[in-house]
């Protein structure tokens, strides 16, 4: 899959605002538990990114509220891949 660029640019800025702000702490909290395992700052912000786009994802195609507990509990689990449920 063609990586978009724009998009992604957008998804690392979220990252960056969030470890900045600590807001949710989880989001920096789950980067250092990660970069301590060894991933580079670019996989972490990947890895953080797709936490970020599922909720995206599923505001836009169902109209769904942000669930902020869904998406803490997918920073938990990183690097394994976000979860709907």
């Amino acid at each position: 899959m063609k990586v978009n660029k724009v998009l992604q640019q957008q998804y690392f800025e979220i990252v960056e605002n969030q470890i900045k702000s600590n807001d949710p702490p989880e989001t920096k909290i789950n980067f250092e538990r990660l970069k301590k395992e060894g991933y580079s700052d670019f996989e972490l912000k990947q890895l953080i990114g797709q936490c970020i786009a599922l909720e995206t994802f599923l505001i836009i195609k169902y109209n769904k509220e942000f669930d902020k507990e869904r998406y803490i509990r997918n920073l938990n689990n990183l690097p394994e891949e976000p979860q709907e449920n």
